[in-house]
Formats: structure tokens, C-alpha cells, sequence
């Protein structure tokens, strides 16, 4: 999901970036038919990889970030890791599950639908609350580079 400009990106910047992957990717899926479980399954879990990496960036390091730089932020920040929590376990249910699995197209469809709900929700509040809370977003952005990459290389 990283491309090598990623490192070169603010924080904000690489986490729209993945928002926009991520959706491209809910996008493909839907378009597929029943037909296609191998490829459901290979698409489904590199949905589940990119959101196992964004979220763990999202709260190893920009959440504390924001947090510490953002007074007003707390109660978006709270909410952020619960609907994180919400999405790691349908995650867990979808990467156990096969495509011809009874409800998987469901649980995809409604993960897609939660992401997007947080997505706009970061993008629309949180992230102009980062940018006025004074934060090193190049530096930050260059720090979650260097996690994802470490994060990748022991998956």
C-alpha cells in the first residue's frame, strides 16, 4: 500500500492517500462476481493487510500525537480506536473466512461501510484539528513511513 513517495508525504497526506487505496480497493471487490472466489479472497486480504497497517501507524503514532497536541481532539480520538476495534474484528472474521462462506460478502461490504464512516469522519475533523494543533507532519509522516515499512517486513 506504501509506495516510496509515502516517505516524502506528511501524515496527513499518506493517511488520505490510504484512505483513497483502501476505497479503490472496497470498490474493485463489490464489482466482483460470485464467480471469482480466488480472487475475492486475494483482494479481501490485502483490504484486511492495508487496514492491519493504517490502523497500526494511525495508533502507535499519530493518535498520540494528536492527542498530545490537541486538547478538543479526545473524544474523536476515543471514538477513532473504537471504531478501530470494531473494524480489527470483522478483519479477524473475514481473514478465517472463504469467499463462499455464508455472510462474507456481507461482513466485507460492512467493513467497507464502517471505514468509510471513519474515514470521513478523520478527514473532516481530525485531520484539520492536526493541522491546527501545530504538529511536525512531515516528520510525523516520515516516522509512519518507517513504521509500515518495519510493520510490513515482520507480517
Amino acid at each position: 500500500m506504501t509506495t516510496k513517495s509515502s516517505a516524502n508525504q506528511d501524515a496527513i497526506a499518506m493517511l488520505t492517500a490510504e484512505h483513497r487505496e483502501v476505497k479503490q480497493m472496497f470498490e474493485q471487490f463489490e464489482q466482483m462476481t460470485d464467480r471469482a472466489k480466488v480472487s475475492k479472497k486475494k483482494l479481501a486480504d490485502q483490504i484486511c493487510e492495508a487496514l492491519i497497517l493504517h490502523t497500526a501507524i494511525e495508533e502507535e503514532i499519530f493518535y498520540p500525537a494528536v492527542r498530545e497536541a490537541v486538547d478538543e481532539a479526545e473524544d474523536k480520538l476515543d471514538e477513532a480506536l473504537v471504531e478501530h476495534a470494531s473494524a480489527k474484528d470483522l478483519i479477524a472474521q473475514i481473514q478465517e473466512m472463504d469467499p463462499g462462506d455464508e455472510l462474507y460478502d456481507a461482513k466485507v461490504k460492512v467493513l467497507s461501510e464502517q471505514v468509510e464512516h471513519h474515514v470521513e469522519e478523520e478527514e473532516k475533523e481530525m485531520f484539520p484539528m492536526a493541522k491546527k494543533g501545530g504538529l511536525d507532519l512531515a516528520a510525523l509522516g516520515e516516522e509512519m513511513a518507517q513504521r509500515k515499512q518495519e510493520l510490513k517486513t515482520t507480517r
